[in-house]
């Protein structure tokens, strides 16, 4: 009787298991419904290095003509407008990760496979980190940045910046019973020490948030672009969850009530993979918790995952960076898919021997690179608010 078996890196297990950790991460992320190749998307990709060389992609944007023109018979040459034109970039590099199996013993002790075990370890490991690289892309959480052989693991290979001064919306009800705008985190929210006295400003998350960046969204220039879902248009916006809590526990008229009214009737829900999970819709603004939303501020943040309330771990002034996007907020670039005849496969799954065969060591490697769209040093697609959301 013959028997048929796969070993180590034979090319078809290799080849179906980095497919299935590529699907499988992807599935978990919250990015992904969030994802595409078009410009109405949130989270554009970009596929021009996935078959060839190269370590970056470079993009561009036309601005719109301003100038007045010439009416009747007057002269119109010497009056002509340059197009202005704008880019930006994003950079890919190589992040890898593995898990190590000790021994045959430890399988034999054991009634699950390792290997997918592995398999399944990694895909929750690269879902948790392209989330986090997106969305301290998105939030401009400069902290994040790493150093040395971490140098940007956290932030899609490239540094993350700062919002910029004018897509960046303080909650600030504390001193003036309004929106502030401009400076940073410390310097708007947080602590209030006018008179010599430190205390906690009051600048919970209200959804006059969102009307203000629906506003700033529609009158900058340039503006930021809708997402286009089945003919209908909208925005996005991502709450950490202590953000959430804060819209659910507001019992003032017109706050949590209105969401939870909001028109997301008829076929809508079900035909726009966007619109699952939502928390409800406002302002054309589909809200999203996101747990990797980040957290801090200048100071106190939760600079690797973006989960936890910074690293004083303070429960009383943990500053939030609730995120709004439109049309082409992000780039996400792929390098070239690790290569068996007729297939596209992202991630390069590798299996070693060791030990004269008693150990197995798994990696996952994927060439990619996420960046937040900046032209001409604003940011394109993204405001930030930050808001007092102090865990409980």
């Amino acid at each position: 009787m013959a028997d048929t078996s796969f070993g180590v890196n034979d090319p078809l297990a290799v080849q179906a298991w980095g497919k299935k950790l590529y699907v499988e991460a992807l599935r978990k992320t919250a990015a992904m419904k969030f994802m595409g190749t078009g410009a109405d998307a949130l989270i554009q990709i970009r596929d021009e290095l996935s078959s060839g060389p190269g370590s970056k992609v470079t993009f561009g944007l036309r601005m719109q003509l301003s100038g007045t023109g010439v009416s009747g018979d007057g002269v119109l040459e010497g009056n002509e407008e340059a197009l202005v034109r704008h880019n930006d970039s994003v950079q890919i590099d190589q992040l890898r990760h593995a898990v190590k199996v000790v021994g045959n013993m430890s399988q034999q002790r054991v009634p699950f496979n390792i290997r997918s075990e592995a398999e399944s370890g990694l895909s929750d490991w690269w879902a948790g980190r392209i989330d986090t690289s997106i969305f301290n892309q998105l939030g401009g959480n400069s902290a994040a940045n790493g150093t040395g052989t971490e140098r940007h693991n956290y932030t899609g290979m490239q540094a993350a910046v700062n919002p910029s001064s004018s897509r960046w919306i303080f909650a600030d009800v504390f001193e003036n019973g309004s929106f502030n705008e401009a400076g940073n985190d410390e310097n708007n929210i947080g602590l209030d020490t006018t008179g010599g006295t430190s205390t906690t400003k009051d600048a919970p998350f209200r959804l006059e948030l969102i009307d203000r960046c629906v506003v700033k969204a529609r009158t900058s220039s340039p503006p930021i672009r809708p997402l286009s879902l089945n003919g209908m248009e909208c925005y996005a916006m991502f709450l950490h969850p202590h953000q959430v809590l804060q819209l659910r526990q507001n019992s003032t008229a017109g706050q949590w009530l209105d969401i939870q009214k909001a028109a997301m009737t008829g076929g809508l829900v079900s035909k726009n993979a966007i619109f699952t999970g939502a928390l409800g819709m406002y302002n054309n603004t589909i809200l999203h918790e996101a747990v990797r939303v980040p957290y801090g501020n200048d100071t106190q943040v939760g600079a690797d995952t973006g989960t936890d309330l910074g690293a004083a771990g303070n429960t009383t002034t943990g500053i939030a960076r609730a995120i709004f996007g439109g049309a082409q907020a992000a780039t996400v670039a792929f390098g070239r898919a690790y290569g068996w005849s007729g297939s596209n496969i992202r991630f390069k799954w590798t299996e070693v021997m060791d030990d004269y065969e008693n150990q197995i060591g798994v990696s996952a490697a994927l060439v990619w690179g996420c960046k937040k769209t900046v032209f001409n040093s604003t940011d394109f697609g993204t405001i930030v608010a930050s808001t007092v959301s102090p865990g409980t």
